[in-house]
Formats: structure tokens, C-alpha cells, sequence
């Protein structure tokens, strides 16, 4: 399958003949608004109702009129007319489904919040849900809310539009066969904002652009609330649409996903939206992660918040799969998902100093990265028996029995197109970017770079006990580089995507307050442990930042060095995206980016280049030489020397292979 081929159909913008002509079953649930005909109060200027029996009801909103909807009609046929209005009273909302689908409503501008009815015919079951109005905040700004079904502690009928939810069964525990079709805009399938609540055997369509998925404005289920407990059982949601976003965990809720499938596809934004990070309209992918598209299938966001993925296929179109952004202890876990990007695109991303993501035993194939962070905590590993079970203990899973038998013990894979983990820090280069642990049989195999670092504080923690290995297609193994993220700037008053990097010409001075012997705490820590290596470790940083690599009982074969990284091209605009994080190195003397090698417990390395250290320790059991066929010529401050087990060694050491 190539990167352009999609392994899940997009959503139909209509609702497929099946669903149409399925029935629409009786209310389930007490208290539920009826669905019949209510005899609406029109505004002076709108034209009359014309009707013929109770079934056969046509309004027309004329041109220039408003029609105040005061409560729930079912139509057979509405007309509204160019410069016609229908609204809702103060304090409600409206939702309008023809025949079940959720359809014709629209931003009306692209950076506002409202929505409107558009002009046009519709047919059918028509169907007007006045709802008590709801809304969510994100940084000021307040998003109305529209949904088929509000959850709290229950189903809320006032503030659900149940018109849009198609056969099954709803209770105020559960919804159960439920159909979801939306092809308008802004709308949420599930809004669950309180309680324990499940959702089985979903089948969700959304066609038509969302919102603002840190908000979850427009997102197929979105679980809110540190009270809120939210089971996505055998659901199968699959949208198209700028931020329609499958699956939101926000504010503290637990949101927990089983035996599902998601996928999202990119949508069309207005011709006159801008790409941005400004808080309530960033709707596209930061092109200055080396990514693009403008939906992600997932989002968790918020303090405390946990989402879990289990058994499940989660895919996107492009910009990413499964996200944390803007969360302080927000815990995301994987246990035997896979997790797939189309042509672009990365498979986790860790948001956050205080974030934990953890993957047992999935499998991504992505595009770009397998995961970026800012922080925080990443673990690959395998989904044993007891790591399931601790799991379903701490984040309330509420595993069975059965289903924890039939969880199977695998490992975690990672194919990338280009890079494994890259960090990143938004240009602050002082930040700590948090670890990444990888043990079990974990296999990560990458076209490029494995490991990219923007030049932020990490530390990288590799088990090979098991079996883990890392492979990577261009020869580097890690890569420590000065960010080549540009950042978003002003225009106009606007903060827009429009920031340019340039590669830096200006000579490297010395900065003789810093040490490059010696290991930091902000250095880059790479431990690796009980593997074999086979790749090329450069620290391309040009101030104030270590490459540390430790080999204990492992072996290496590649390059280990300071260098001068370089990009392809000198100047990167948000034309040339993809360039971001490629770069090419020189070996070369360090300045202020020290390379710092050790080797434990019967550890070896066998240089295939020319490698520029600024320490090099080989304990008593380890060692250092060159293949078969070749040899070693060391010198340490301009000084010929010879490596000798049991020494450390300090200063500008250079190691060829001849």
C-alpha cells in the first residue's frame, strides 16, 4: 500500500441508502423532546406554513426574513431562500437532520464560532431540535455547542438534538447500535461532560469541517470532566473534514477505547483561513514540525486527563494520529493498536513536561515521525499479561476477565518513512524534553534518522535484552541539531505560519564557560544496554549542548562525533516543510558540543569513520578497534595515542579508521 492510498474509506458526504432508510426508532429515553409536529411562532415577515396533513408540512423562508424556531418541528420540506434566516431563541441552539443526518449548517465566518443554517431545499424527514444552548472555553474564547446526544450523569434530553441519532438503543447508561451522520459543520456526535458512560457498536460518518479540536468543537466523541468516565466499545468513526476529529479526552476525564476503528481525512479550509498557532484557530498542522494536513484522528488535552486505546486501527489522513497537546499529567496509552498516517504525518505526539504515552505492543506506520515531543515521558514496550494488568488497574480500564485473556502478548513496532522521535521545544532551547524507553522485542525501523533532538535536554533509554533493535535507513542512529523550527510570526496584527528559518553563517565562537568533557544535566543522555548497533551518533549543536552515549554490554559500530550539520537548502519557507529536521553532517572538531562515549560491562566499538570525542572511557572488560582489515590511528590533544582498557580519556580526541 503506498503513502497515497487510504486504507479506510473517507466518510460519504451522504449518509449511505442503508442508514436513510433505516427507521428512526421510538424515544428511548424519558424525557426526550418529541419529534412530531409543533406548530412553530414564525416572525411577522416569514412566510406561512403550508400543510396538507401532519406529515406533508412545507415551510418557505422567504428571502430577507427571520424564522425564530421557539421549539422541536418536523417538516416534510423547508425552504430557505438567499438572505433568509432561521434561528433559535435566546439561550438555545439548533440542530437541523434530514432524515437523521445532521446537515446544512455552516460557519458563518472563519475565524467566528456561530453557525447557520444555509439556504437551500430540503427534504424528507426535516427535523428543527431546539436545545438548551450549551458551549465550551478555550483561552477566552467561548464555542457554542451543538450534539446528538449530551451525557451527564445521564443522558440531558433538553441539550441533545436526538433527532440526529439513528436506530439502536439510548439509555442513560448506554448507547448501543447508534448511528451518527453529519455532512454540516461544528457538530458533535457524543458530548459527555459527567458520569460513567458507554458507547458500543457506534457507527459515526461526519462529513464537513469541525472547529477547534483543543476545545472539542466538532469532534465525533469528546469526553469531559474529571468526573466523566467514557467507554468506546466497537465503534467504527470515520470522518472528512479540517479538525473533525474522531476522539477527544479533555479536563481531566478518563476516555477508553476498545476494539474500534478511526480514521480522519483532511478536509477543504475557507480560501481566507490563514495557518496559525494563535490560541481558538489553529485548524492545520504546524508546518515547522516537518509535517502537514489539518486534522488529527485523536487529541487528548487538559490536566489529568487519561485516554487508552485497545485492540484498535487508528488512522489519519495527515498531521498525526494519537495527541496530547496542552496537558499537564495527562496520561495517553496504546496497547495492541495500530496507529498508520497517510502520506504525511507523525503517529504520537507528547505535549508537555508532566505527559506520559505509553505503547505496548502496537505497531505504527507512519510517514514522518513515529513521535514528537516536548516533554514528558514516551515508553515503547511489549503488552505482556502483567504490564496489561497493571495498566487496567491505574487507569480504571475495567478490563474482564475475558478480555484481559485475550489481550495477546506482542511487541511494538515502529516503520517510519523518515524519523523515529524527534524533539522539539518551539525554540526554547533549554527546556528538559523529556525520556524515551524502549524495551521488550520493540522494533524500530526508519527510512532516516531514528533519533532527532532540536538540540533540548533528553535522555533516550534502550533495553536490547529482549530483542528490542533499532534500524535505520540513513546511517544515523541520533542526531543532536540546533532547532530548525522558524516559529509562527506577526502579519498584520496576526500571528500566521509564516516564519522563514535560515541556516546559520556566522563563525561559532568558543564559550569558555562550558565544558565539553564532561556530561551535564542538560546534555543529551543516550543509555543503550544489552544490544548491538549498527549507525552514526553527531552532535551538530553549535552552543552549550553535550552528546552523551553510554554502551553498557552492547556493542557499536558507526560514528560517534561532534559535527557541522547543514540543510539541503539554506532558506526554509512553509513551501519547503519537508526539509525541516534534514540535515547532512561534517565531522568536525567540538566547540561548545561535546561527543562523550562510554563503555561498560564488556561493551565494544568499532569506528567507521573519523569520530571527534571530548571523552571517551573504556572500563576494565570493554574495548575499542577498528574492523578486520583496518586500523586505528588516536590522538588525544594533537598527541598520538594508544586506547588502552581500564582509561578514561579527556580532551579533543580524533579516531580514524585507516
Amino acid at each position: 500500500m503506498t503513502r497515497t492510498e487510504q486504507p479506510f474509506a473517507a466518510a460519504s458526504p451522504a449518509a449511505p441508502a442503508s442508514f436513510l432508510r433505516r427507521p428512526r426508532t421510538a424515544a428511548t429515553l424519558a424525557g426526550v423532546l418529541a419529534l412530531g409536529l409543533c406548530a412553530p411562532a414564525m416572525a411577522a415577515q416569514a412566510a406561512p406554513l403550508t400543510a396538507t396533513h401532519r406529515h406533508a408540512v412545507t415551510k418557505v423562508v422567504a428571502a430577507g426574513t427571520t424564522w425564530t424556531v421557539e421549539q422541536t418541528t418536523t417538516l416534510s420540506k423547508l425552504v430557505v431562500e438567499d438572505g433568509a434566516q432561521v434561528v433559535a431563541p435566546d439561550g438555545k441552539s439548533i440542530t437541523l437532520t434530514v432524515d437523521g443526518v445532521e446537515t446544512g449548517q455552516k460557519l458563518v465566518t472563519t475565524a467566528g464560532v456561530d453557525t447557520a443554517i444555509q439556504p437551500g431545499t430540503y427534504r424528507g424527514d426535516v427535523v428543527l431540535t431546539i436545545a438548551t444552548a450549551t458551549s465550551t472555553e478555550w483561552f477566552g474564547t467561548v464555542f457554542p455547542l451543538r450534539q446528538a446526544l449530551y451525557v451527564d450523569d445521564g443522558v440531558v434530553a433538553d441539550k441533545s438534538a436526538t433527532a440526529a441519532v439513528k436506530g439502536g438503543k439510548v439509555t442513560d447508561a448506554a448507547a448501543r447500535g447508534i448511528h451518527l451522520l453529519s455532512t454540516g459543520e461544528d457538530f458533535n456526535g457524543v458530548w459527555a461532560a459527567g458520569g460513567d458512560y458507554t458507547i458500543a457498536d457506534a457507527v459515526v460518518r461526519m462529513t464537513g469541517n469541525g472547529r477547534y479540536d483543543f476545545a472539542g468543537a466538532g469532534a465525533s466523541i469528546v469526553g469531559t470532566g474529571d468526573d466523566t468516565r467514557l467507554v468506546v466499545d466497537h465503534a467504527d468513526i470515520r470522518n472528512t473534514g479540517a479538525v473533525r476529529t474522531a476522539v477527544i479526552a479533555t479536563d481531566g476525564a478518563n476516555v477508553i477505547v476498545k476494539d474500534s476503528t478511526i480514521a480522519t481525512h483532511d478536509g477543504t479550509l475557507p480560501s481566507d483561513f490563514t495557518p496559525t498557532l494563535f490560541p481558538g484557530q489553529m485548524r492545520t498542522a504546524p508546518w515547522m514540525l516537518g509535517v502537514t494536513g489539518n486534522v488529527r484522528a485523536t487529541n487528548l488535552v487538559g490536566p489529568n486527563t487519561t485516554a487508552t486505546y485497545i485492540d484498535s486501527s487508528v488512522y489519519s489522513t495527515g498531521w498525526g494520529v494519537l495527541s496530547t497537546d496542552s496537558t499537564q499529567n495527562g496520561k495517553l496509552t496504546a496497547i495492541n493498536t495500530k496507529v498508520k498516517t497517510g502520506s504525511t504525518g507523525y503517529g504520537t505526539y507528547a505535549d508537555g513536561q508532566t505527559v506520559l504515552d505509553r505503547f505496548l505492543g502496537t505497531s505504527f506506520d507512519v510517514a514522518d515521525y513515529g513521535a514528537i515531543s516536548t516533554g514528558g515521558t514516551i515508553e515503547f514496550g511489549d503488552s505482556t499479561r502483567s504490564a496489561v494488568a497493571a495498566l487496567d488497574d491505574e487507569l480504571d480500564l475495567g478490563l474482564t476477565a475475558r478480555e484481559l485473556r485475550a489481550i495477546r502478548t506482542q511487541r511494538t513496532t515502529i516503520d517510519s518513512d523518515r524519523f523515529g522521535v524527534m524533539w522539539h521545544g518551539g525554540g526554547q532551547p533549554n527546556i528538559d524534553a523529556g525520556t524515551v524507553s524502549i524495551d521488550g522485542g520493540t522494533q524500530i525501523r526508519t527510512g532516516e534518522t531514528t533519533f532527532v533532538d532540536k538540540g533540548l535536554q533528553v535522555v533516550v533509554n534502550v533495553d536490547g535484552s529482549d530483542g528490542a533493535s533499532l534500524k535505520t535507513g540513513n546511517g544515523v542512529l541520533f542526531q543532536l541539531m540546533e532547532s530548525d523550527d522558524p516559529g509562527p510570526v506577526m502579519v498584520d496584527g496576526a500571528l500566521v505560519n509564516k516564519g522563514v528559518y535560515h541556516e546559520p553563517t556566522a563563525a561559532i565562537e568558543k564559550n569558555a564557560s562550558f565544558d565539553t568533557t564532561v556530561a551535564h544535566e542538560t546534555d543529551a543522555v543516550t543509555n543503550f544496554s544489552d544490544i548491538a548497533l549498527r549507525g552514526d551518533f553527531y552532535n551538530g549543536m553549535r552552543d552549550g549542548r553535550n552528546l552523551v552515549v553510554n554502551l553498557d554490554h552492547s556493542s557499536l559500530r558507526g560514528v560517534v562525533s561532534s559535527s557541522t550539520t547543514k540543510h539541503a537548502i539554506d532558506t526554509i519557507t512553509d513551501a519547503d516543510w519537508k526539509q525541516i529536521s534534514e540535515v547532512t553532517n561534517t565531522v568536525s572538531p567540538a566547540v561548545n558540543n561535546g561527543a562523550i562515549l562510554a563503555l561498560t560491562d564488556g561493551a565494544s566499538w568499532t569506528p567507521t569513520g573519523t569520530s571527534y570525542l571530548t571523552s571517551l572511557s573504556i572500563d576494565a572488560t570493554s574495548h575499542v578497534a577498528a574492523a578486520r582489515g583496518r586500523h586505528l590511528t588516536v590522538t588525544v590533544d594533537g598527541v598520538p595515542t594508544t586506547l588502552r582498557a581500564g582509561h578514561t580519556y579527556t580532551g579533543q580526541i580524533t579516531v580514524q579508521v585507516r
